[in-house]
């Protein structure tokens, strides 16, 4: 009989965390198991408490109860110094009077690594990251990607069990932000590094993670792959949050083996017996397309054109719905639109608890 497989080692675990401050729980009962080599990521709107869970992780908050563990041993009343971690911060924190080259090899110091030992590994950091012509410059002789690359050495240096990045892209502008999403990417796989990631950025999350962590308002929402949390939202919540455009939702009531959105009708098939009268119906934008034989005609309330697609949003229902279609429309005419509905990638939410409907 063949042996099983052994399970995936555990870079970090949190058992009913709880985060309060005083009479107020911003962190409610997170429980999350995160397998080593991981790309965790930690999404959610302002406020949602993703940055105190990083904090709470990191050992620079006290959790109020609960347990938190990396690579397998309880660290819940460590303190940061000990629980073998790197943060990369978005402002960078490097000493202006050092060179890049110091600044990577700062905490090697700190720590007493022999000299050669450091050299040897700044050097191997440094050409990894793609910045080994730079090592003896100073911060402010580099741009803001170049920075955010020496913060990222100086973390990497420390080879620890677990990095924590705290929203690291938030200060580059859109084009570099991307250059540096596919360079973190890119040092993932060539690390193989377990890393906790805080955004407040959708795409970020959809682009960098293997796992996507879903918080609102201090409770998890849904925790899965990014296929997972695009294609079968947990909530209305997740399916309005991930996506831009987002997840167009729409109340409506099914009858007659149809979907009635207002005064129109969307004929359901075999899948309307499945479904409760009540619903809020789910549809991606992408998955509205334009046909001759359409489920509903519609006039565009405004056409965006982006070059190889265009998004046109529509009435119905009395919500504002987006239509994303290939190619451009003539923005002045405002004609109407034939669109058909792709029922395979329709979602169903419940009306009293948001939650996504089984079908």
């Amino acid at each position: 009989m063949a042996l099983d497989s052994p399970a995936p080692a555990t870079a970090l675990s949190t058992l009913d965390l709880v985060k309060s401050y005083g009479a107020v729980d911003v962190l409610h009962d997170i429980n999350i198991t995160m397998r080593q080599g991981e790309f965790l990521v930690l999404v959610g709107p302002s406020g949602c408490g993703k940055s105190t869970l990083l904090n709470c992780i990191a050992g620079l908050e006290e959790i109020t109860s609960g347990t938190l563990s990396i690579a397998g041993r309880d660290v819940t009343n460590e303190p940061p110094r000990d629980r073998d971690i790197a943060m990369v911060f978005q402002s960078y924190a490097l000493y202006p009077t050092m060179s890049v080259r110091e600044n990577i090899g700062f905490g090697m110091k700190i720590r007493g690594v022999p000299k050669a030992q450091a050299q040897a590994k700044i050097q191997e950091v440094a050409q990894l990251l793609q910045i080994d012509h730079l090592l003896d410059r100073k911060p402010s002789q580099l741009s803001g990607g170049q920075r955010q690359r020496v913060a990222m050495g100086r973390a990497l240096v420390r080879d620890p069990k677990l990095f924590l990045f705290d929203e690291p892209l938030s200060n580059l502008d859109a084009k570099l932000r991307v250059e540096m999403r596919a360079e973190i990417k890119r040092l993932h796989r060539t690390t193989g590094a377990s890393i906790v990631y805080v955004t407040h950025d959708q795409i970020e999350a959809m682009t960098l993670a293997s796992r996507i962590v879903v918080l609102k308002g201090g409770y998890v929402q849904q925790i899965g792959t990014p296929a997972e949390i695009y294609d079968t939202p947990a909530n209305t919540f997740v399916a309005d949050f991930m996506g831009s455009p987002p997840m167009n939702l729409c109340p409506g009531t099914v009858a007659g083996g149809a979907l009635h959105l207002g005064d129109d009708r969307i004929d359901l098939g075999d899948l309307a017996a499945r479904l409760p009268a009540n619903v809020i119906a789910g549809i991606r934008p992408e998955h509205l397309s334009r046909s001759e034989t359409p489920d509903l005609s519609v006039t565009p309330i405004m056409i965006e054109n982006t070059g190889s697609e265009c998004y046109v949003q529509f009435e119905l229902a009395g919500k504002t719905l987006t239509a994303k279609l290939p190619g451009r429309l003539d923005e002045e005419s405002m004609a109407p639109i034939g669109l058909a509905f792709d029922r395979s990638r329709m979602t169903f939410f419940d009306t009293e608890t948001d939650a996504r409907i089984e079908v």
